[in-house]
């Protein structure tokens, strides 16, 4: 699978702008042979809402009117796209991605993990189980930015055969040392590709970033864009590797599993309640 990464501006408050602009991208990448494109989060609204009343506004739900118009694109080019969306659900709102293929919505997801910055002050944090999705062949997971924070997730998704793991992110300054450490560490530790797709430009005061990367199973760097202006970056994806989790360094004398040399009953203080978990946001709160 060949896969972009787009690192752009959004149109805050203009769904209708981000996605003839979507369109125009992706037509351009299925013209290259890309089978994959993936956009930043909250790329359809916009992220830095000041309430909840302002933020539903621009919430629909999966499947809706941005999930249809996408995958009317998709099945024309016979290619897919992951983007990030505001989901309604009632009057819940939540942070979610979608991924859409030639044959319509192929799975979305709702960010679990919330930070208190912009849109998720406000949002529902997301309780479905992380689910690995299949396209093209090759098994992908979605998280949304803050999630990649928390290496739990990443070896759920890895653990229920991931090749492949989208990160969709809107980082302001602060995100630095999470682009440019914790998404190697992520592939790396898992053995799976590893995107962060993350935007640039300014935002009801908020800047972004920039620093998108895609990485090997290796934790090697495939692809960065480590300035705040737009680009695009692209790798292939070989699921032989990705699936390869036993690594035969020297035989005999040097075998590197990190699957099989898991401890999980050692684990148990990772998925209990911790107080000290909690009042930062409370607090905020």
């Amino acid at each position: 699978m060949k896969i972009a990464g787009i690192q752009t501006d959004v149109v805050f408050r203009d769904t209708a702008a981000n996605l003839a602009a979507l369109e125009t991208t992706v037509l351009s990448e299925a013209r290259q042979g890309t089978d994959l494109t993936i956009f930043p989060e909250c790329y359809a609204s916009g992220y830095c809402f000041d309430s909840l009343e302002e933020a539903l506004q621009f919430g629909e739900s999966i499947p809706g009117p941005s999930t249809d118009r996408v995958a009317a694109l998709c099945r024309q080019l016979q290619t897919h796209v992951v983007f990030g969306l505001l989901e309604r659900d009632g009057d819940q709102l939540y942070n979610a991605a979608v991924l859409i293929g030639p044959a319509g919505l192929i799975g979305s997801y709702r960010k679990v993990h919330l930070p208190w910055l912009g849109v998720d002050r406000f949002t529902t944090a997301g309780e479905r189980p992380f689910e690995v999705f299949e396209a093209g062949g090759v098994r992908i997971g979605m998280l949304i930015c803050y999630d990649g924070g928390f290496p739990e997730a990443s070896r759920v998704l890895a653990l229920k055969g991931a090749d492949l793991i989208l990160l969709p992110t809107n980082w302001p300054p602060g995100g630095t040392y999470m682009a440019d450490f914790a998404i190697n560490s992520r592939a790396m530790e898992n053995g799976v590709y590893f995107t962060a797709v993350n935007r640039v430009g300014t935002e009801n005061g908020f800047n972004f970033i920039g620093k998108s990367r895609i990485c090997h199973p290796t934790g090697a760097t495939l692809a960065t864009l480590d300035q705040p202006t737009p680009g695009i970056l692209r790798a292939e994806i070989d699921v032989q590797i990705s699936r390869t989790k036993r690594v035969v360094r020297v035989p005999g004398k040097h075998v590197i599993d990190r699957m099989a040399d898991r401890r999980p009953a050692l684990y148990g203080p990772v998925v209990e309640p911790h107080d000290l978990l909690r009042p930062g946001r409370d607090e905020a709160l």
